[in-house]
């Protein structure tokens, strides 16, 4: 199984069980609840594999370098 259908897996169950333990209460906000719950580890894995350079992170993760230190400013990862 290739990384990202892992991924998509992760997320699928992790969304099955926010729904289910909604218990009948409308859900709010799920696509800004789960790029929250994502992207903060993933720039954190990215920057430490790429020894804090921001030009290798940002070519890693396919974003222009001032994307990336704007996303890095919003997770307090600068």
């Amino acid at each position: 199984m290739s990384t990202e259908c892992e991924l998509a897996n992760s997320v699928e169950r992790a969304l099955n069980e926010y729904f289910k333990d909604l218990d009948g209460q409308p859900p709010h906000a799920v696509y800004d609840m789960v790029l929250g719950c994502i992207e903060k580890p993933m720039l954190q894995h990215v920057m430490k594999r790429a020894a804090g350079n921001q030009s290798k992170a940002a070519e890693i993760l396919g974003l222009n370098r001032n994307t990336l230190r704007k996303k890095l400013q919003q997770h307090k990862l600068d």
